[in-house]
């Protein structure tokens, strides 16, 4: 390859990782608008077919228990009480078709005393490339309560130093 040949497709490259890191971050940004707005079968389509989402409480497996679960009263009743699930900016990490991304979310609802803080979690993504755009394979959320594991999964997305 000529040096032309070779700054062009090393430009191609660094696009491609900012265009998946782009829609990997959109995508999991959209979980919280989405599911505070009941759209149940558009969360479920973020995960792959057979995908998992692990939080403290419930382990849902595959996208009919993830629509099962928006559609579930106890999660209307927290839509229509008013709540928000807030994301904070993912930490993306892409490798070739696979990725990888930890976040912080707090759940927060409305009370008679005003909105409150329901719970903060960390939050591990596992995601893959399908034919039609990202997805998800895995989320684990664990809550922030002193507990162990927690600050683990956070950490596990970044290698060791030294």
């Amino acid at each position: 390859m000529t040096s032309v040949e070779t700054r062009l497709a090393a430009l191609e490259e660094r696009l491609r990782l900012l265009e998946d890191e782009r829609e990997i971050t959109r995508l999991i940004l959209s979980y919280g608008p989405l599911v505070d707005g009941g759209r149940a079968e558009d969360v479920a389509a973020l995960w792959d077919e057979d995908g998992v989402y692990d939080v403290d409480e419930l382990l849902m497996t595959g996208r009919a228990e993830i629509e099962a679960m928006v559609r579930s009263a106890p999660h209307q009743r927290w839509i229509a009480g008013g709540c928000a699930h807030f994301t904070g900016p993912p930490h993306v990490t892409v490798s070739g078709d696979d990725a990888t991304a930890v976040a912080y979310t707090l759940m927060i609802v409305n009370t008679a005393d005003g909105f409150v803080l329901r719970r903060a979690t960390a939050n591990h993504w596992h995601l893959h490339r399908a034919p039609d755009g990202w997805r998800v394979v895995n989320r684990t959320n664990r809550v922030l309560d002193g507990r162990e594991e927690s600050p683990t999964l956070l950490t596990s997305h970044f290698p060791a130093k030294g």
